[in-house]
């Protein structure tokens, strides 16, 4: 396994976000984790970031690492995780390309950054033509080209997507999920949490389903999609 996530508990204060959920992804998947609002969702990508604190009794492992030893910059720089957070987090007052750049803090092989580069701006050609321009200029779908462009230039092995689908046009979320399942076909790992749960589940191989900070289903994503229950609870059937 990739990325083993077990009895991984978190609070906020007094509130418990996250129950003991554990769950695993295989090198090379696509898989999601499908729940309603405050379910823990966005709780789980951050703590595999670093971002927040586990509680003790928490094991988080990637490729044989415990993450748990590793501050949130490292978790990229070090073990190549990549995280594309929910409202996207990009640095407006710089240019597209100096966005794109950044993320390269830690890279030495420059050949690689260049062919990265020139990589991201044919999977999103919009980024291409707007290379020297503010990114809080973007539209909204073209900030989240840049979200996920700047997570792939960090040197990722696994790319974490928390609601990539959010604020896009029907259109636009169709091209978002063919882009990273083109960077998927390039041998990098994905993990999204995302609210529309009959897309993540045709776009993934295997799901969770979280509920209230427990993971109550699990599966192949057409199994699941074929749930009553699922159907029931997220699908609007």
């Amino acid at each position: 396994m990739q990325l083993v996530v077990e009895n991984l508990s978190v609070s906020y204060g007094n509130i418990k976000a996250l129950h003991g959920i554990s769950f695993s992804v295989e090198q090379g998947e696509i898989v999601t984790i499908i729940g309603a609002n405050g379910a823990g969702k966005s709780t789980t990508l951050r703590a595999i970031s670093r971002m927040i604190p586990s509680e003790p009794g928490s094991k988080i492992e990637f490729m044989g690492e415990n993450i748990l030893k590793y501050n949130t910059d490292k978790v990229v720089s070090k073990l190549g995780i990549s995280h594309v957070p929910e409202g996207r987090m990009i640095f407006g007052n710089l240019t597209v390309t100096e966005n794109l750049i950044l993320a390269c803090f830690a890279r030495k092989d420059s050949d690689a950054v260049a062919k990265d580069k020139k990589w991201v701006f044919d999977l999103f050609p919009r980024l291409q033509e707007r290379k020297d321009q503010l990114a809080a200029t973007l539209s909204g779908g073209e900030q989240q080209m840049l979200a996920v462009g700047r997570a792939y230039m960090s040197g990722r092995k696994i790319m974490i997507l928390d609601e990539p689908s959010m604020g896009l046009a029907p259109l636009l979320m169709l091209d978002m999920f063919d882009a990273l399942r083109e960077i998927n076909s390039q041998g990098t790992t994905i993990l999204l949490v995302e609210q529309n749960a009959r897309l993540a589940l045709k776009f993934a191989t295997r799901g969770y389903v979280l509920e209230h900070g427990h993971l109550v289903l699990q599966g192949i994503a057409d199994d699941l999609l074929d749930d009553p229950e699922v159907k029931k609870a997220y699908l609007g059937a």
